[in-house]
């Protein structure tokens, strides 16, 4: 089911069929670096547990660019929990997870358009009044490419997501409407 389109660019919502090309994305050790880690690739049974869960609210997505499959992108409703541990009030809030599987499409200006392309469906078609992403510090790209959309560093998130062995420094970043 398609979600949205702009211009090349389709997300639609994710398929059985899709598996295969997550396993293969995710188990490969370039987009591990920044995304689950090089030390934990995928396989179908791993898929299949993270990605095809029985019930949860994030809605898991695949993008396409000119008619391939490059990536992969979710969001979902921030968790009142969360939502008080960032210091946010009673508000819409969204999250996203996202990367480009296909690395040939790397440095191509697509994560921009993704990016901002959600952003612009969550905040009009969803009513959200913020989008936030909590990106590894390291990962200066990724980074570059929210601050592009509108993103801004709010929050600097010490030793919070376990990656290669290791707690990693992380950016709350935010979108406000």
């Amino acid at each position: 089911m398609l979600l949205f389109q702009n211009d090349h660019l389709k997300v639609r919502k994710l398929e059985i069929k899709d598996k295969f090309l997550l396993v293969k994305w995710l188990s490969d050790p370039t987009v591990l670096e920044f995304y689950e880690g090089r030390d934990n690739p995928m396989d179908i049974e791993k898929v299949e547990k993270a990605f095809y869960p029985a019930e949860d609210d994030e809605v898991r997505c695949i993008v396409e660019f000119g008619g391939h499959e490059v990536g992969y992108i979710q969001f979902y409703p921030m968790d009142e929990e969360t939502k008080k541990n960032y210091g946010y009030a009673n508000e819409i809030i969204f999250g996203t997870d996202q990367f480009i599987g296909e690395v040939a499409y790397w440095n191509k200006g697509i994560g921009t358009l993704l990016v901002s392309s959600m952003v612009q469906f969550l905040t009009e078609e969803i009513k959200a009044i913020r989008v936030v992403m909590d990106p590894q510090t390291r990962n200066k790209r990724a980074i570059r490419c929210y601050e592009k959309c509108g993103f801004k560093k709010v929050k600097f998130l010490p030793k919070n997501e376990w990656h290669e062995g290791e707690y990693q420094d992380c950016w709350l970043m935010e979108y406000k409407k």
